[in-house]
């Protein structure tokens, strides 16, 4: 049996890989092999993580242990076979190649092919550029928060007057304790 994976990113439209791999190979093999598809090192701290449909995060393989509680379980990539954690075609992961800034690769079980085998790992589909293996953080901070231009009426008008707010909603306090709305506290 052999899964083939598919491998984009929000960063380059033009950039695809496709990775076919035995399902018994371990997320490490397949991380080394994503590494070498896109031509980068292997000095950055990385993680897959398992998605559901909607790519929200479920279980997270890393690529060295990372918490030693024995009740919670944990995944390391040399230590899982793929086939652990992905059986079912469609199924998404996300590979974080870049922790610092959460830069990742958008991955899918897109086929399994059964009756045929495969030693190790081999890209069988190359296309575009990758995007750059790491950036510098203040580079990035400043990129996506001028996306976010928050002004200063972000939280709402500053100047409020207290006579706006509803006495209403201030009742329930006991008779004895003090009110946090009486004219001396504010």
């Amino acid at each position: 049996m052999i899964y083939r994976f598919t491998i984009i990113s929000d960063e380059s439209d033009d950039f695809i890989r496709e990775i076919q791999i035995d399902p018994e190979a371990s997320f490490y093999d397949f991380h080394e092999a994503i590494l070498k598809s896109v031509g980068y090192k292997d000095d950055q701290m990385t993680s897959f993580f398992i998605c559901d449909d909607d790519w929200e995060k479920e279980k997270e393989v890393t690529l060295e242990e990372m918490d030693d509680n024995p009740e919670i379980d944990s995944w390391v990539m040399k230590d899982t076979p793929i086939n652990e954690l992905v059986e079912d075609e469609k199924q998404k992961l996300l590979y974080v190649f870049d922790y610092l800034t959460e830069r990742c690769f958008f991955i899918e079980l897109t086929e399994i092919i059964t009756g045929k085998s495969i030693k190790g790992a081999k890209c069988t589909k190359q296309a575009g550029d990758p995007p750059k293996q790491t950036v510098d953080f203040n580079e990035f901070e400043a990129k996506n928060s001028a996306a976010m231009d928050l002004d200063e009426n972000f939280y709402g008008d500053q100047d409020y007057d207290m006579e706006d707010f509803d006495r209403e909603g201030f009742e329930g306090f006991d008779e004895g304790s003090r009110n946090p709305y009486e004219e001396d506290r504010y």
